[in-house]
This record gives structure tokens, sequence and C-alpha cells, in this order.
């Protein structure tokens, strides 16, 4: 059987120098690279406009919350936010609930 599979030629030990010392490295930083420019710093900025927007709301601003609730702001207070969704109607939502701002006259247009 031994006409099928070769005999190992055993190498002496320390002769072999390991290949690819520093590739590992290189691989592990481009690596790195790549997670922050695609995945951490978008993800911060959006963080860091989100957080402008919720500081940035006053009373008129018309707004659109995370479940699609169209609404103009008549009341801010530290956590919370109500919002006119219609001529006598007005709901409560957390300050976070909101995901943009609107140009002023959406809601009438609409």
């Amino acid at each position: 059987m031994s006409f099928f599979i070769p005999a190992a030629m055993a190498q002496e030990a320390g002769a072999a120098a390991p290949m690819g010392g520093g590739f590992e490295w290189i691989f592990l930083v481009g690596f790195l690279v790549i997670f922050y420019l695609m995945i951490w710093r978008p993800q911060a900025k959006r963080a860091k406009e989100h957080k402008n927007l919720i500081g940035g709301l006053g009373v008129g601003d018309e707004v659109v919350t995370g479940g699609g609730i169209l609404g103009k702001v008549k009341k801010v207070t530290d956590e919370f936010i109500v919002l006119e969704v219609s001529e006598g109607q007005e709901l409560k939502f957390q300050k976070g609930a909101v995901v943009a701002a609107l140009p002023k006259g959406t809601l009438k247009a609409i």
C-alpha cells in the first residue's frame, strides 16, 4: 500500500523559518480599519445627528416619530414631547421616538 501514499519527508527542527509572520498583523489591522470605516464611524455620525435633532426640538416644529406619526410639537420637557397629530388631538412621546424633523408647512400640504 505504500505505493499509493508517498513517504513524508521529515525536516530538521529549526531549519525552516515560519512564513507569514507579519501577514497576520497586517490582516488584523486591515480588518480593524475596514470595521471602523464601514460600521463604527457611520453609526457614531448618525447617533450624533439624532442627538442634535432631539436637543434642537422646539415648540412649533413638525416631526415624524419612529412609528410614522406626523405631528406638530406643542410642548417639550426633558424626556417627553407632546405632539398635536390633528386638530385637538395630542399625544405624548419620548424624545427618542422622533426620527426626523420636517420643513415648516409640510403637515398642511398633506
